[in-house]
């Protein structure tokens, strides 16, 4: 199974747990419609899973972790709302599913940490009926950009994309998505980009809180420290860094993704 590089602690749910359908898979949403079959492949906490479940209800909803406690994140998620799924513990490299089974198949920020993710596209593709549709979503970490310049910012973003490709990992996947796509023999059907910013007092803190309490204390930073990439006295920098950008009435932040719909 691929290193999950960010892990599960309680600052990365943080800000996974902000996503919605309409903030993370708008591109997405004009194709799908009640009676669909779907399934969410990286499912973790539920949030866009319980939303694209709402969407495509009574049709049935399959989620896929590659671990119990992540799919134990979602399955709660699910509950506390009063939706329904199939809940799947697997390796989207090889699933074990059977072929030609759902009209739509998600996966959100998940092709940036897999180490085939051209074979990863191939299987979303086997398990999609002809007339459905792949779908995918992923950040491009080198196309990060903020405002102002705090030198510790450029020292964690170097930081994670080195931990990432560590990990066997792409961190810079959403440019990537199309020729994966087509390096999977899938028929794309739309290539696009959006983004996430952040440029409120209230967004800043959020942002910028949970990335200073990502970089001290998650799987980044103990696969930062035990491979002797960093210091804590250098993840407390990097930390305090994330502190003084939010603090800034200037500061801006970009997350840009790409985006892909393909067929089987």
């Amino acid at each position: 199974m691929p290193t999950y590089t960010h892990g599960h602690a309680e600052s990365v749910l943080r800000s996974h747990r902000s996503r919605t359908a309409e903030n993370s898979a708008g591109y997405l949403l004009p194709r799908l419609h009640a009676g669909q079959s779907l399934l969410d492949i990286g499912s973790g906490p539920g949030t866009i899973t319980a939303d694209l479940a709402r969407i495509v209800a009574p049709g049935p909803v399959t989620a896929l972790e590659a671990n119990d406690e992540a799919i134990a994140l979602t399955k709660a998620e699910l509950d506390a709302q009063g939706l329904d799924a199939t809940y799947v513990v697997g390796d989207v490299h090889a699933l074990d599913l059977p072929s030609r089974t759902y009209d739509v198949t998600h996966a959100h920020q998940v092709l940036q940490h897999l180490v085939d993710p051209v074979g990863a596209l191939r299987e979303m593709g086997r398990v999609t009926r002809p007339g459905g549709v792949i779908a995918a979503r992923d950040a491009d970490y080198a196309a990060f950009t903020w405002w102002p310049r705090v030198p510790a910012l450029d020292e964690w973003l170097a930081l994670y994309r080195r931990i990432a490709r560590h990990n066997g990992a792409e961190p810079d996947a959403g440019r990537r998505l199309l020729s994966w796509a087509r390096a999977a023999d899938l028929q794309v059907l739309q290539a696009s980009s959006s983004n996430w910013t952040y440029a409120t007092a209230t967004d800043r803190r959020w942002w910028g809180g949970l990335w200073a309490d990502r970089i001290t204390a998650s799987a980044i930073a103990t696969q930062a420290t035990s491979l002797g990439w960093a210091s804590t006295d250098d993840l407390e920098r990097i930390a305090d860094g994330w502190r003084e950008w939010a603090a800034d009435p200037d500061g801006w932040f970009m997350v840009p993704s790409g985006e892909l719909i393909a067929a089987p």
